[in-house]
């Protein structure tokens, strides 16, 4: 059955969706797009066309990721069932929660040595090549190579995003000297090349992750993350591997959205949207104040859950399926009141105890690829490791101190991540690679995304245009394109509303028509990326 979305009309000068028949991409990057189709047209498959585009994102967008970052990737093959990969990194052996207390460490800073856990995602993409690509890395990553050394064009959102953050990297040397040409944040339309970015990619596209996580190129990391106070060893980084998990997946309204386990939290997403299937969203205006105030309610119960139990399962134990029952759902919606917002959260049924790059791709074949990489923080750590030119990430920060904590600090253990790719089945078939972008938002901005598309029947790109709001520290952070009437609604509801200066995440996903066979794709506005099929 042909999938019906809401009519276009032309007087809106907001973006349309792309279509295609053989492939498409969908990247916040105008380059990364283009490689992904290149490599798609080569004869690629997605997960040829994805890691190479990750790779490439890796250089032109480096406040968003790069090799020094973290990646989870749900892959549906054409013959049907969901891969799940986890590809972030573990913390060093010495960090224990015990070394912290004795050095007077309340708190990781996100800027701090001990921020920097292994990153995996070099790992990750060689393991989905080897397993799943037609294409070798080396192959994969030479548009990365190429566009570290001879260098890319700074786009209009990347130089703003790199204006707001590069002040972090002024407190290393290296990061500064690499990222910061003049002293400053380069403006769109510069040229600005790695040349020891594209010495390192070069170094992993002859020798594979092998090159990555052992030699010279590990050396460099850890030895400048112990100048800066850091408790790396290089046998931390060659013990590394990625893991294949078990997908975790809800039915929402006929559609089965699947995520990847914890220590990611995905899950989140699930439980928002198990609460929600209790109303019905389809009766409200999409931009009203009671449609955003009902996403708001069920996000502040399930983050607190989130804060509370989401951990790495190798190290502690998290509660999955009791998160995903019905009877919570039921239990949780019930506090849910609609002409008010709750003056505090109901009590919690469970024992006690931030920059991102998405891309989808879908190939000839009908492979679809949902894929995200990250270095967390705007420029992660700020730590760049000189020789090699690698940013590294600050996903290590997600830790907690307190040893009851179950995403407590500890010896290889891996912190709650944010980053979240997702996948949707309808009646066993592959219809939406998807993502949102954005730290703690994306949980929120894949449930907004979703319903967009399911309850109100938009195509991915409207749904992806649409104006966001997240309930966040204590107050409801509404874009500018949220409509003053919702705001005073929300207000009168009992929210504490605030304008956001900067927007919320950003997008992409691709729908794919079974009835037709075609390929409808969507890519955030609030990027400069865009989405295009063949």
């Amino acid at each position: 059955m042909m999938r019906i979305f809401q009519h276009t009309d032309f007087h809106d000068a907001d973006r349309r969706p792309a279509f295609g028949r053989r492939g498409m991409a969908a990247t916040s990057h105008p380059l990364a797009t283009f490689t992904a189709i290149a490599v798609l047209r080569a004869g690629g498959n997605a997960i040829d066309a994805a890691v190479a585009a990750a790779a490439l994102q890796g250089v032109v967008e480096p406040q968003m990721t790069g090799i020094g970052g973290d990646c989870f990737v749900l892959y549906a093959p054409k013959d049907g069932g969901v891969i799940a990969l986890n590809g972030s990194g573990h913390a060093p052996q010495k960090a224990t929660v015990d070394w912290f207390k004795k050095q007077g460490i309340a708190q990781i800073d996100g800027q701090s040595p001990h921020a920097v856990t292994v990153p995996g995602c070099v790992g990750a993409w060689a393991r989905l090549v080897a397993d799943y690509g037609r294409k070798s890395l080396g192959e994969l990553l030479e548009p990365a190579i190429r566009a570290a050394a001879d260098g890319f064009v700074v786009t209009p959102r990347v130089a703003a995003d790199w204006a707001a953050d590069g002040e972090r990297l002024r407190a290393d040397p290296p990061a500064a000297a690499a990222l910061l040409p003049n002293g400053k944040a380069p403006l769109a339309g510069a040229l600005h090349r790695q040349p020891a970015l594209a010495k390192t990619l070069e170094m992993i596209a002859k020798g594979g992750a092998g090159a990555f996580y052992a030699g010279a190129v590990a050396e460099d990391m850890v030895r400048h993350l112990n100048a800066r106070g850091g408790l790396h060893a290089l046998d931390d980084f060659a013990a590394y591997a990625p893991e294949y998990v078990q997908p975790i997946k809800t039915n929402y309204r006929g559609y089965d959205v699947f995520e990847c386990p914890p220590n990611g939290q995905g899950i989140v997403v699930l439980m928002m949207l198990n609460i929600l299937s209790g109303f019905d969203l389809a009766g409200l205006d999409p931009h009203s104040a009671e449609r955003f105030h009902l996403q708001m309610e069920a996000s502040r119960i399930v983050y607190r859950d989130r804060n509370a139990l989401v951990a790495d399962p190798r190290h502690a134990t998290v509660p999955v399926e009791q998160m995903l029952s019905a009877a919570y759902a039921d239990e949780m919606r019930a506090h849910i009141k609609r002409d008010r917002a709750m003056a505090a959260l109901p009590p919690s049924p469970f024992p006690t105890h931030k920059d991102t790059v998405y891309l989808c791709v879908v190939d000839d074949e009908g492979n679809a690829v949902s894929f995200i990489n990250s270095i967390f923080d705007g420029f992660g750590s700020g730590i760049l490791a000189p020789e090699t030119g690698i940013l590294l990430h600050s996903r290590g920060s997600s830790f907690a101190l307190d040893p009851k904590h179950p995403n407590c600090v500890g010896a290889r253990k891996r912190p709650m991540h944010t980053i979240i790719p997702g996948m949707v089945k309808k009646d066993a078939k592959t219809v939406m690679p998807f993502g949102v972008m954005g730290g703690q938002y994306q949980p929120v901005g894949q449930v907004h995304f979703l319903t967009n598309v399911i309850d109100y029947a938009m195509d991915p790109q409207r749904a992806l245009n649409q104006p966001r709001a997240f309930w966040w520290d204590g107050q409801a952070n509404l874009e500018r394109g949220i409509p003053e009437e919702t705001a005073r609604g929300l207000a009168k509801l009992g929210h504490t509303v605030a304008r956001n200066e900067r927007p919320h995440g950003g997008g992409q996903a691709i729908w794919i028509d079974h009835a037709t066979g075609t390929l409808i794709g969507g890519s955030e506005p609030r990027k400069d990326g865009f989405a295009f099929g063949y």
